[in-house]
């Protein structure tokens, strides 16, 4: 068996952690790893390590934080720990040409898209809010481009109906996993080889916005229902009623085709337990889960149990 490879790894969120327990499972050594700054988050604002950080102490790795990877003393100390090949996933941090030529066999990247669609920041939600049949992992070769550098190894991953952002990015994290470490295994033995991306194919997944969650119901109901999944859980899509907010977490197209009423678009048409309908543009959303002001998520059953006369047939949404 060749020589494990020391490795230096960096990533934030979840779906780097994944792949950060994957390196951990091969017989290579996972030397150091990058991380973001804690940040605040919960109601108390608490800096926060991120899960990339809370597994490397686990593990009792070296954990750096640096708040940019342009300054030099960061750099050098990069350059110390001598890796054989920097493991990229959601870092969040841009790698500037020098820190890209540090490790012997430079840094790779584990990103959640079929490049080159999706180059950017949010290709799990991008590529269900534009009605993609299927998205998967590339790992690639970084170079100074943003997600342009040469493709490694492509594994395919079908979006089903009901996904959304959440049960997508927790099936494209495990399959991130095992791409990377079959990559791993064809560099050592030397049978990786580089596709070239064609640029002309490229699109770019902007980082999400919370106001990207306004529906206007003017909209088809596939576009609305694409929207509701691809915001799902975060930012979650809303809408208004009667000068409250309420927030969209589950809902289908149902007769896209054609309208299915004439009542105006973001009107309540029918609801049950099964669902609210609301009429759009074309066809009717049926919404089946949603959360009220002030409260939690609940299913469409539970809405209409406690909550009947505020979904009444007739009742706009969406209007001022």
């Amino acid at each position: 068996m060749p020589e494990p490879l020391r490795i230096v790894f960096a990533g934030t969120p979840d779906f780097a952690a994944a792949s950060l327990q994957a390196l951990l499972e091969t017989h290579h050594k996972v030397i150091a790893v990058y991380t973001q700054p804690d940040r605040p988050a919960g109601r108390g604002r608490k800096l926060t390590p991120s899960s990339v950080k809370k597994l490397a102490l686990e593990q009792g790795i070296e954990v750096f934080q640096p708040l940019s990877l342009k300054d030099a003393d960061a750099q050098q100390e990069l350059a110390a720990l001598k890796p054989d090949l920097m493991v990229v996933a959601a870092y969040g941090l841009l790698l500037p040409k020098v820190v890209l030529e540090i490790p012997r066999l430079g840094c790779i990247n584990v990103h959640a898209s079929l490049l080159p669609r999706w180059r950017g920041a949010a290709p799990i939600h991008r590529a269900l809010l534009a009605g993609d049949s299927e998205t998967g992992i590339t790992i690639m070769q970084m170079d100074v481009g943003l997600d342009t550098g040469d493709m490694l190894l492509k594994t395919q991953c079908p979006i089903l109906p009901d996904d959304n952002s959440g049960v997508l990015h927790d099936r494209l994290a495990a399959l991130g996993a095992s791409t990377l470490t079959q990559s791993l295994a064809a560099i050592e033995d030397g049978s990786i080889s580089r596709e070239v991306q064609d640029n002309d194919l490229a699109c770019y997944a902007h980082k999400l916005e919370k106001q990207e969650g306004n529906i206007d119901w003017q909209q088809s109901a596939d576009y609305l229902a694409r929207q509701v999944r691809g915001l799902s859980p975060w930012p979650v899509a809303f809408t208004q009623l009667e000068g409250t907010t309420l927030r969209i977490w589950a809902a289908s197209a149902q007769n896209n085709g054609e309208s299915s009423s004439d009542a105006l678009p973001g009107t309540v048409i029918e609801a049950d337990k099964d669902g609210i309908c609301i009429a759009c543009g074309q066809g009717t959303l049926r919404i089946t889960r949603l959360q009220l002001p002030g409260g939690t998520p609940l299913n469409s059953a539970d809405i209409m149990n406690s909550r009947r006369e505020t979904f009444r047939l007739g009742t706009r949404l969406g209007a001022a």
